[in-house]
């Protein structure tokens, strides 16, 4: 009985909407992410390295032991290859300088929406307690005429 209602909690959790436009919402996130990768290395990166001298910021790295042959095979270098961290700093930083356009976007909209939505009249305040007995006299006159 213990598995039918964990599976069965487990289903009413995922079925909620919230989870799934949260799911939805990372899907399309990492569909932008990838976008604006592709922006940032197609677009920004080549000629901002024009502009500091043709450098692709990928391929800098800083060679701590270079390659070396040793009894006929070859030992790869030890690199700290900090151009690929620049470019994935650079593609944080659009990434989310982006996500803060669009939220910032989406509040004003909304804004807007509920700034064009009339409030409702405010409900009339209830009578006090002198107006309740001067209401339930008057009405004992009125019987009596």
């Amino acid at each position: 009985m213990g598995k039918s209602s964990f599976l069965q909690d487990f289903k009413s959790f995922a079925m909620k909407g919230n989870v799934i436009d949260m799911a939805v919402g990372v899907i399309i996130g990492g569909a932008f992410g990838k976008i604006v990768s592709s922006v940032v290395a197609d677009i920004i990166m080549p000629p901002l390295g024009l502009l500091v001298g043709g450098v692709n910021f990928t391929d800098l790295k800083w060679v701590m032991k270079p390659a070396e042959v040793v009894d006929g095979k070859e030992i790869a270098a030890v690199t700290l290859n900090y151009g690929n961290f620049l470019q994935v700093t650079f593609d944080f930083l659009i990434i989310a300088f982006s996500i803060f356009l669009f939220i910032k976007l989406l509040t004003r909209l909304t804004a807007k929406k509920e700034a064009e939505v009339p409030a409702a009249p405010p409900a009339p305040p209830a009578p006090s307690k002198e107006e309740v007995l001067l209401t339930e006299i008057r009405d004992i006159l009125k019987e009596k005429k």
